[in-house]
């Protein structure tokens, strides 16, 4: 063959030049090569020249090794025009391999050989002949046959190795036809080198790649190659042949035979730390272990791969051999690797090894979580994600298996640490591994793992925020990306929904964890609070603070998720997660049970879970979420039942039964509205258990109606609860009070104004409610069943007054209605302006609330005697007055028959129907005859009065103020009959005395006199009672049956030295004065005792008689003090008295009177009242006293010059915003300046003229004003007081 090739080369230009590839041509033969076997590129190689320089042992190996170099690169620059030329000539291929071959088994130089090796392969490669193939395994073989040593073969080995890496399918083909270089194989593991050993194992690696080959070779290995291969694994200390050695172990344990076979070489007896097991043979995960020590990460991470290939086959077969070994201590130290390589295979790992529970009982992952935590914290600052998601699932796996009996993290602050890297990866901004965090917290929301006191609530707090942040946030991303509207995008909208959903899901199970885990810790006391808190420190990191953002997390965060994402879609198993989490918070916050459930109930609630039962329980599928739905229900309405705010708190029993009722019944409701009404309205003979259902399904109608969820329609349901009660009647049974309850409700709530039930259904209803011990049982506080109840007159008459009781039991006080001058102008509650509706309709309602007044309870007898109040004072234009009086006539008599001489002590409400009968006679127009009716009413009042002592305050004050009213408010001959009538009551008058008297006595704490007080108000009726009834006397000539004494020096020091803050009191003793003033003190009914027990001094006290001069002066200073606090009641009553007497004075002695009005004070005192503001001289008091001055000429006081200022300043003022008060003393005034003759001017003159024709048209154009008013309690009428 080689004489062929010389002569087919022979034909090679012989006239190519030496030039600078000169060095790659064989000179003295190149002349003879065809020139179609040089290169026209460069290297300008001539491949004859290649064939006869390279076994030439004349040329240098360097010039060899560099024609090699320049080979390849021309093989890999231009592969196909070189084998173009290669393959041109079969033999010429062949004898270039035998060449290439040649030299590789010659040379010793490794450089040499390797390139060799390279240009074989390549050129094999891409000739792509099978004979050629075939051709240099033949030559491996011979080779290896007949080398004395396996170090002569190691080229060949190397050679075999790359080839089948290079062409895979070659190593089936090497197994098959070419079996006995197995054999050679096998000398090479045994053989001491660790090069031949290395190349070995990489061909092995290289065969056991392929499944066929794999297959074929499953005896060698079983038989020859395994213990050996462990063995050579084992005693390794090159790193080539450690890493041969891994490569070929981490293709033998792609196939579950050979890891059978290898772990079953290498089980360990317990414990054993030896690396060869009891039979000698050697252990694999203790030769792995090993390379785990090493400090060649390389070599760590295949090792690490290795082991995970094992695992990966089975984990609980396999893993426990590695435990054993104590692998995974090592695996956990290698967190701590930059690596990210080696933190992912470990990751992975050990994902595989928690599988093993002995992974756990060893205490392995005790001993691993902090570097577990430590890795999460480095790894999260990277931006591997794949990296964090491999680490989370691993935390994930570690946190669900760990045994509860073993504590998993040993302190308080690991556990915040691990927390606070759990926060950090729930807020990633890659969904997937947010994902893989929320599952982690899931699982890390364990009692065993945070019961390391103290309990960091801080840190699970913020965890539990920001999971709940990044599922919004999600949420927000999805809701904002999705766009129904394009059909096209459809598909991306319902994969963003599902996304959204398993999310939503997750974390939802990660709360619900969270809720648990409050549950469970309530009964552990040193999970309460922080024990190393400081006692004077703001607690915060407890558990009722944690508990507490559990709930307010679940209102504000929660649950509007859930409801965003119902919008959407429903899914089961999510929303029994969400069910169960708000089922867990009534037991988490005990204290906020009632309120959550009114909220979740007012939120639409019991038709959402009602609505769920529907579509997903009503046959056996979906029986947890059926269960997780009534238990909700159970504890919501039970929650509501037990605390409503419109009912009365059930008793124990009713609670049990109603407990009991719920429970069984509940789970078998799961039908919509519609059906539900259909089956309430089930006119057949229904039998318990439906019965119970029925029951069950209007309760939830009632709490649902209550708080305002009406989602059926109102008049089926009218409809359905009147068919249930007569379906209960027709069958003889009697609802539960709480059942019947509920039926009467929706009928009030349900019936329309327009329709009117049956009178079988309200027969029914009565019949039922006289089976009811107590009206309570039944009652709920709702306006329309107030309604109801009055609207129905077979109802109203049995059951109106024990309904309006409860009624206004259940409302507020109205306190702010009291003292409203002007009721009118207020907006009435919604409750009230009901009431106040069904009064107007139906006035006779009224005779039961004053029933109420008299037979309830004081408070709410108060709350009926201010709505009475209040609708009698905003309805002037309902004339009840009569019926009203006629009505409290009949209690009155009722009253001092049956308690004859102590009717005080009858009711604690009697001052309130004295209060109310009051009112009514305020509302009574001025200047009308007393009837019959009032006159009875009037002696009737008076008895009482003379029944009771000056400390029935309550009593005696509305019945004095009736009295007071009813001597002012008629006509002057009905006045004169009242007085008789009074006057006849002798024990009334000694009343008045013995009240009179307790103004000095000062006997009780506090005093009577102090301003304000019940008392005081109560001596403020007396004296004007006194004063009216004085005056009455003396201008009828009543007849009198009891004087009524005073002492006038007491009179005089109180009114000379006042008491502060009694301005209404000094107002009415005034009045009182006054009185006996004009009556020059000759009343027959008044007596009043002379001041001083001695004989009068000088004869001018004799004149004044019965007082004193002194007193006067007294007297007079008290009322110049009085005037000075400006009052206006008081300033008019201190006035009148001034007149009075001055008068008094002027009748006995005109000079002391004249002395009197001229005291210099008198014009200090009127200054002072002058300079109170702008116009001050128009107050109708100033008037008064100015025209006082006028008459009595105290020029010292008030000079002509004054007057004469004063009319101008008069004349310029407008009359018509002047009030009628002040009209009267004007037109006084003017009336005494033009009487004195104190005008000389004619001008000033005509102008007074004009003046008082205008004041007249001015009276008769002025409205009336209202003369009665109650000040303070009190009873006054503004001209008793002012004229």
């Amino acid at each position: 063959m080689e004489e062929a090739v010389q002569r087919s080369l022979a034909a090679c230009s012989a006239g190519l030049g030496r030039d600078e590839d000169a060095v790659l041509l064989l000179e003295r033969a190149h002349y003879r090569h065809d020139p179609r076997w040089l290169l026209p590129v460069s290297p300008r190689l001539c491949l004859a020249c290649v064939l006869e320089l390279l076994p030439e042992p004349g040329v240098s190996l360097v010039r060899k090794k560099h024609v090699l170099s320049c080979f390849r690169d021309a093989l890999l620059r231009h592969g196909s025009l070189v084998t173009q030329l290669v393959a041109q000539d079969q033999r010429i291929c062949i004898h270039f391999i035998s060449v290439l071959f040649g030299l590789l088994c010659s040379v010793k130089d490794g450089s040499v050989t390797d390139l060799c090796i390279e240009v074989l392969v390549q050129l094999t490669m891409q000739l792509k002949l099978e004979q050629i193939i075939h051709c240099l395994l033949d030559e491996c073989h011979k080779q290896l046959c007949n080398i004395p040593s396996m170090q002569d073969g190691l080229a060949t080995l190397t050679l075999l190795g790359k080839l089948v890496d290079a062409i895979p399918v070659l190593a089936d083909e090497l197994v098959k036809e070419h079996g006995n270089l197995i054999e050679h194989l096998m000398r090479g593991m045994v053989y001491p080198s660790e090069g031949v050993q290395a190349s070995v194992c990489y061909l092995y690696g290289k065969l056991y790649a392929s499944p066929v080959a794999a297959e074929l070779l499953s005896g060698h290995f079983r038989e020859k190659l395994c213990p050996l291969f462990l063995s050579t694994l084992d005693s390794a200390q090159t790193k080539e042949l450690q890493i041969n050695c891994l490569g070929l172990l981490r293709q033998l344990l792609k196939y579950d035979l050979f890891v059978s076979m290898i772990m079953n070489k290498s089980m360990l007896p317990g414990n054993s730390e030896s690396v060869e097991g009891p039979s000698g043979e050697t252990s694999l995960p203790l030769v792995l272990k090993k390379f785990l020590l090493s400090r060649d990460e390389f070599l760590q991470v295949a090792s690490t791969h290795c082991i995970t290939s094992v695992l990966v086959h089975s984990p609980v077969k396999h893993a426990a051999a590695f435990i054993h070994a104590d692998v995974p201590e090592f695996i956990f130290e290698h967190l701590s690797s930059a690596n990210e390589v080696l933190v992912w295979s470990s990751y992975s790992c050990l994902i595989l090894l928690v599988e093993e529970p002995l992974f756990f009982s060893k205490c392995h992952t005790v001993y691993g979580i902090e570097a577990v935590v430590r890795s999460l914290q480095g790894c999260l600052k990277m931006t591997n994600t794949e990296l964090h998601k491999q680490g989370l699932l691993l935390f994930a796996e570690i946190l669900t298996r760990q045994p509860e009996e073993i504590r998993l993290f040993t302190s308080s602050a690991m556990c915040g640490d691990a927390a606070r890297a759990l926060q950090e990866a729930v807020s990633s901004p890659v969904l997937e591994v947010a994902a893989e965090a929320v599952k982690a917290t899931s699982a890390f929301l364990r009692k065993d793992h945070q019961s390391a006191p103290p309990v960091q609530y801080t840190a699970l707090r913020a965890l539990l925020e920001a999971m709940l942040s990044r599922c919004i946030e999600f949420s927000q991303t999805s809701l904002s990306m999705r766009a129904p509207s394009h059909p096209c995008r459809r598909g991306e909208s319902e994969k963003a929904i599902l996304r959204r959903g398993k999310f939503l899901l997750s974390t939802l199970e990660g709360f619900r964890n969270a809720c648990r885990l409050a549950v469970e810790f309530q009964g552990e006391p040193l999970a309460q609070e922080n024990p190393f808190t400081a006692p004077s420190a703001e607690k915060e990191d407890t558990l009722e603070a944690f508990s507490e953002f559990l709930l307010s997390a679940c209102d504000s965060l929660c649950i509007p998720m859930v409801m965003r994402y119902l919008e959407q879609t429903t899914h089961p198993g999510l929303m029994e997660v969400f069910l169960s989490i708000l089922h867990s918070l009534f037991v988490v916050v005990p204290h906020m049970k009632e309120k959550f459930s009114k909220k979740l109930a007012a939120s639409s609630f019991i038709r959402l879970t009602l609505e769920l039962k529907a579509r997903f329980c009503s046959g056996p599928s979906h029986s947890a979420l059926n269960q997780v739905c009534s238990s909700f229900l159970y504890y919501m309405c039970f929650n509501l039942l037990s605390s409503s705010e419109k009912t009365a708190l059930p008793s124990s029993e009713e609670l049990s039964a109603v407990s009991e009722l719920l429970q069984e019944g509940l789970p078998h409701i799961s039908s919509r509205g519609p059906e539900s009404l259909a089956f309430l309205s089930d006119c057949q003979y229904v039998e318990g258990a439906a019965r119970q259902k029925q029951y069950c399904i209007l309760l939830l109608f009632y709490l649902a109606y209550i708080h305002e969820d009406r989602f059926v329609l109102e008049a089926d349901l009218f409809v359905a609860v009147q068919r249930f009660l007569l379906s209960l009647q027709n069958q003889g049974e009697r609802p539960p009070p709480m059942v019947f309850r509920a039926s009467i409700y929706l009928l009030a709530v349900c019936q329309d104004k327009d329709s009117a039930l049956d009178e079988v259904v309200i027969n029914a209803i009565r019949k039922f409610l006289e089976g009811i011990s107590d009206l309570h049982l039944v009652y709920t506080h709702h306006p329309l069943l107030l309604r109801f109840f009055l609207l129905y007159p077979e109802l109203m008459s049995r059951f109106g007054h024990r309904v309006l009781e409860l009624w206004f039991s259940w409302e507020h006080s109205y306190e702010e209605l009291y003292d409203i001058p002007s009721p009118g102008q207020l907006n009435l509650p919604a409750s009230l302006a009901a009431l106040f509706e069904i009064l107007r309709s139906s006035p006779s309602i009224l005779l039961i609330l004053l029933d109420l007044v008299y037979s309830s309870p004081v408070d709410v007898a108060h709350k009926v005697l201010i709505i009475l109040r209040t609708f009698l004072r905003r309805n002037e234009d309902i004339q009840v007055g009569g019926l009203i009086r006629g009505h409290f006539l009949l209690i009155l008599q009722h009253l001092l028959v049956e308690y004859g001489p102590s009717p005080p002590g009858a009711s604690g409400n009697l001052p309130l129907l004295l209060s109310l009968l009051s009112l009514v006679q305020l509302r009574n127009k001025s200047g009308q005859e007393l009837d019959s009716m009032a006159m009875k009413l009037l002696h009737q009042v008076s008895k009482l009065c003379g029944k009771c002592s000056p400390t029935d305050v309550d009593i005696l004050q509305p019945s004095f103020n009736f009295l007071y009213w009813s001597l002012h408010q008629t006509t002057p001959s009905s006045q004169k009959r009242v007085a008789a009538v009074l006057l006849s009551s002798t024990t009334l008058i000694e009343l008045l005395e013995k009240t009179l008297v307790l103004t000095w006595a000062d006997t009780g704490s506090p005093p009577w006199t102090e301003g304000g007080s019940p008392r005081s108000a109560l001596l403020c009726s007396a004296w004007l009672l006194a004063a009216s009834l004085s005056s009455q006397q003396h201008d009828g000539n009543l007849q009198v049956h009891q004087t009524l004494s005073v002492e006038l020096d007491q009179v005089v020091k109180i009114l000379s030295f006042p008491k502060k803050k009694a301005a209404l009191l000094s107002a009415a003793i005034l009045r009182f004065l006054r009185t006996a003033l004009q009556q020059s003190f000759s009343s027959a009914l008044v007596a009043l005792v002379p001041s001083g027990a001695g004989p009068l001094s000088a004869s001018k006290d004799t004149v004044l008689a019965p007082l004193g001069t002194s007193q006067v002066l007294y007297l007079i200073v008290g009322l110049q003090n009085l005037l000075v606090q400006k009052d206006p009641l008081l300033s008019q009553a201190c006035v009148g008295c001034l007149e009075a007497l001055l008068d008094f004075l002027h009748a006995r002695s005109p000079d002391i009177a004249l002395h009197v009005a001229s005291q210099p004070w008198h014009r200090f005192l009127l200054s002072t009242l002058l300079d109170a503001g702008d116009n001050a001289f128009l107050r109708p008091e100033i008037l008064r006293l100015m025209t006082l001055f006028v008459r009595y000429r105290s020029s010292s006081i008030l000079s002509i010059e004054e007057v004469d200022h004063l009319l101008q300043d008069m004349a310029l003022a407008d009359l018509s915003t002047l009030s009628h008060t002040t009209l009267q003393a004007l037109r006084g005034f003017f009336l005494q300046v033009q009487s004195a003759g104190l005008l000389a001017d004619h001008s000033m003159t005509q102008t007074l003229q004009a003046s008082l024709e205008g004041l007249s048209s001015t009276f008769s154009a002025q409205p009336p004003q209202q003369d009665m008013l109650c000040l303070g309690g009190v009873a006054v009428s503004l001209s008793h007081i002012r004229d």
